[in-house]
């Protein structure tokens, strides 16, 4: 039986890390999310103070960062389920 899943080289040096995909999926889905976190919380968000996430902006935007991450970083995000 054949593995389908085609694996990457992870990278040996740090200019490597910084210029491959280990680093900029992440770094970019964490950014997109905080900001989505944010904007959610701008427009949408509770004003009366009793919602737990959308009530506080640094709340909101990590946990639109935190979905970002997941997004990209779970092991069903690349197919192998």
């Amino acid at each position: 039986m054949e593995n389908s899943c085609s694996t990457n080289p992870k990278p040996k040096t740090i200019r490597e890390f910084f210029t491959s995909w280990y680093f900029w999926k992440p770094f970019i889905a964490i950014s997109i999310g905080g900001l989505a976190g944010f904007l959610y919380y701008f427009y949408i968000g509770c004003s009366s103070g009793t919602c737990a996430i959308t009530s506080n902006p640094y709340k909101s935007t990590l946990m639109g960062a935190f979905i970002g991450w997941f997004s990209v970083s779970s092991p069903c995000s690349s197919g192998k389920c």
